[in-house]
């Protein structure tokens, strides 16, 4: 296994474990915690999501200097590194500004908390999924082409 080989791989199981805890576990868990308000959480979590999209970022542009400048890559190692860095894009720069607006007037007016979720909340969900499937993806394709 060379260097760059093994970068790609626990980059991308940082970054799996980074997206799984946050998304999928802190996000959903903080606004149970006690004194927690709408407005408090989405203050939270522009904060939270915006320094994990930024590490996220980081990791995704190391990975991809990694592939072009390595070789051997099993195809759906490629495959992978794509969608999930496409999915990043689409969540930073489309559906990130959506709900950083939504959360600017919630903010600006925390008696008027609109009663039902955003649906770009739901994109930015959907988008998550992608993310961890294309990195479980990615990672298992890297193991196995190692054995």
């Amino acid at each position: 296994m060379t260097a760059t080989f093994a970068l790609v791989l626990a980059l991308t199981f940082i970054w799996l474990g980074m997206v799984t805890a946050i998304s999928f576990i802190e996000a959903p868990l903080k606004f149970q915690g006690p004194g927690i308000t709408i407005p408090l959480g989405l203050g939270i979590g522009r904060l939270v999501f915006r320094a994990l999209n930024s590490v996220e970022a980081v990791g995704a542009v190391a990975v991809v200097v990694a592939v072009i400048v390595g070789d051997g890559w099993p195809g759906t190692a490629i495959v992978a590194v794509g969608v999930a860095v496409s999915a990043l894009i689409v969540q930073i720069v489309t559906i990130r500004p959506i709900l950083s607006r939504r959360t600017d007037k919630v903010l600006a007016d925390p008696d008027k908390v609109p009663e039902q979720r955003s649906t770009a909340h739901l994109w930015y969900v959907g988008f998550e999924i992608v993310k961890v499937a294309a990195l479980i993806t990615l990672g298992t394709s890297l193991i196995l082409s190692t054995t």
